[in-house]
């Protein structure tokens, strides 16, 4: 029989130093700040997400393309736009080149909201730069970006 050990049976890193429960740490600690301000909108982040994403281009976005930009899979965003679709803060138009397409866009409504909370997101910004540093800040989102870009690969043994 073989005796009990306490150490662990295979050689994974600390859970502590796992990459995706880091970024998820970032990502709460970062959230902390914005969830006061999503809430006094009656926004969640997703719908926040799709807000921004749709403010950031000039023109109307298909499903796919907003799905892709947004990290949101098919069916919460079906569910996010119809939300956002009744609160009259997105509209959907049937593309002229494939009917069984449609293209989504800020409505006045959704583009007077983003105008109206930017300025306390930007402040929120400020205040995260300030406590973590402008510069680090910047390498940071750099970083990530080049992690992002990446093709990681699964290893299989």
């Amino acid at each position: 029989m073989k005796p009990l050990s306490s150490e662990p049976t295979n050689q994974m890193r600390p859970f502590e130093q796992s990459l995706p429960m880091g970024l998820l740490r970032a990502r709460e600690s970062a959230m902390k700040v914005f969830r006061p301000m999503l809430a006094d909108h009656n926004l969640s982040e997703q719908q926040w997400r799709v807000l921004r994403a749709l403010s950031a281009r000039a023109e109307q976005l298909d499903a796919g393309e907003l799905a892709e930009k947004t990290f949101l899979l098919a069916p919460s965003l079906s569910r996010i736009l119809a939300s956002l679709e009744k609160r009259e803060l997105i509209e959907r138009a049937d593309d002229p080149a494939d009917q069984r397409r449609s293209l989504i866009s800020l409505s006045g409504n959704g583009a007077d909201l983003v105008s109206r909370i930017g300025p306390t997101s930007e402040a929120l910004y400020r205040s995260i730069e300030e406590a973590f540093g402008r510069d680090r800040l910047k390498r940071l989102l750099a970083e990530l970006s080049d992690l992002a870009a990446m093709e990681l690969h699964a290893v299989r043994s």
